[in-house]
């Protein structure tokens, strides 16, 4: 889908590229006589392949952080130009909606430069809501932990088990996201310098400080990420030390079922053998006898494993 944002005065300033067709980008191309880069060559990892200049035309790349529905982080170009700005994308960005709601309302922007700040503005902002909600989801998280397994032994093992896996995977997913933040903060670090040093004669001043700005927010906001992610693999090492937890206690009431079945197991075997000369068998209480030694060889080892506080 091909939109077009144009200046107060009717001039193209920014032409917004959603999972473009083959015949949109020929358009572009053919009509404003700017380079479009493809897909694959938005992907590309190297430095050299995601800021370049050509031709006095800036061309940027970055991931841009998954939004809801997206399982991965999708690429973003910019083709930057003093005249006119050309955006490639492949999925719903709520920066760009915002920007082309209020450059419609406005009835357009002033520069094409004007257009980049905004959007750079509009990601970053996002950046910063997604890393806060997923501070209160780890904040959540924390609490299930240490409420609810820190004070108290649980009495259903299989349903703790569940909630601990639940848990789990909740603290996997938060660091996934993290991850996909921390790919976008990155690009957006990396693409603001080099659009204020490639294009520092024709970005005004007023826009060259509201890039700066926004360079200040990703450093503040890199410095958050690094926080969710200490908690992240705080949290994971914290569950699974229950889950190792629950493991040694359900070892240890094997250990101890086993331990105390032994004594009573012998003693039953060994009136259990029918030789003709044991002489219990001719008591009058020998019966009585062998259950009392069962049960005192039952009792003993329980007692003695209460008093180490084994159980």
């Amino acid at each position: 889908m091909l939109s077009l944002c144009r200046s107060a005065s009717g001039t193209p300033l920014w032409i917004d590229l959603y999972n473009p067709t083959p015949e949109e980008v020929a358009q572009v191309q053919s009509q404003f006589h700017i380079r479009v880069p493809s897909r694959a060559e938005l992907e590309e990892i190297e430095s050299s392949s995601r800021l370049s200049v050509q031709n006095g035309t800036i061309h940027l790349n970055m991931p841009v952080v998954a939004h809801e529905g997206e399982d991965a982080p999708t690429a973003l170009g910019f083709v930057l130009t003093g005249e006119m700005l050309v955006t490639v994308r492949y999925t719903h960005l709520h920066g760009f909606d915002t920007a082309i709601d209020r450059f419609n309302k406005e009835g357009g922007a002033n520069t094409s430069t004007e257009v980049f700040a905004t959007l750079i503005e509009g990601i970053t902002d996002y950046a910063a809501d997604a890393l806060e909600q997923i501070g209160l989801d780890l904040n959540g998280v924390s609490h299930r932990v240490f409420r609810n397994y820190g004070s108290k032994r649980p009495r259903n093992i299989a349903r703790s088990n569940r909630a601990l896996r639940e848990i789990l995977v909740a603290v996997g997913e938060s660091g996934e996201k993290l991850s996909q933040i921390r790919e976008s903060l990155l690009g957006l670090e990396r693409i603001i310098p080099y659009a204020l040093d490639k294009g520092k004669d024709w970005i005004v001043n007023g826009i060259a400080e509201r890039l700066r700005t926004a360079g200040q927010d990703l450093q503040s906001l890199n410095d958050f990420e690094i926080h969710l992610s200490n908690k992240v693999q705080f949290l994971l090492d914290a569950v699974l030390g229950f889950i190792n937890t629950e493991q040694n206690d359900i070892f240890k009431v094997l250990t101890i079922v086993s331990v105390v079945g032994i004594p009573p197991t012998l003693i039953a075997s060994v009136y259990g053998m029918n030789f003709h000369n044991q002489p219990e068998y001719n008591w009058s209480w020998g019966y009585e006898w062998g259950l009392f030694l069962i049960v005192i060889s039952t009792v003993l080892p329980m007692a003695w494993f209460k008093w180490r506080g084994w159980w």
